[in-house]
């Protein structure tokens, strides 16, 4: 499978996470300015506050969004052979019996959903900080990881590693 492709459609979808952040950031900073009449703003500077408190919160979401597009513009994920230990970048397909889950390995970008090559099927992104991915990280397939779901254990099999 192309991870490239899975790389670049991950960078698209954070630009687009910072592209709303900053239209964010620039709405809020601009009502905290000029929100108000200057008498409305003398009885109520909350508001104000509020505003400037909101935008700088959309301000942290821009950075946050800038940095790990370019941790991810400088990610190369490794090539992993036969019954090699799952590592950042892998693409790993795990099942408990009833339900089967396609992920992908990535040092950012948690809760992103791709989709597969030629439209074929969704990879949900996992980072080694999540649960699943602290989980599966060093394991092989074959291996059976428990991991906590909404609050219940559950056992995943892993199927296959890419």
């Amino acid at each position: 499978m192309d991870k490239r492709s899975l790389i670049e459609q991950l960078a698209a979808s954070l630009r687009r996470t910072a592209q709303v952040a900053e239209h964010a950031e620039h709405d809020a900073a601009t009502a905290a300015r000029d929100g108000a009449t200057p008498a409305e703003k003398r009885e109520d500077a909350r508001v104000a506050l509020e505003q400037q408190s909101l935008a700088k919160g959309h301000g942290r979401r821009v950075e946050k969004a800038r940095t790990e597009i370019a941790a991810l513009e400088a990610f190369r994920p490794p090539v992993l052979g036969q019954g090699a230990r799952i590592a950042v970048g892998a693409i790993v397909e795990i099942e408990d019996g009833e339900e089967g889950r396609t992920l992908f390995l990535a040092p950012v970008g948690a809760g992103v959903e791709l989709t597969g090559p030629g439209g074929d099927g969704f990879l949900s992104v996992v980072t080694p900080a999540s649960p699943i991915g602290r989980a599966v990280l060093g394991r092989r397939r074959g291996e059976t990881v428990e991991v906590e779901v909404r609050g219940e254990a559950r056992a995943w099999r892993i199927t296959e590693v890419l």
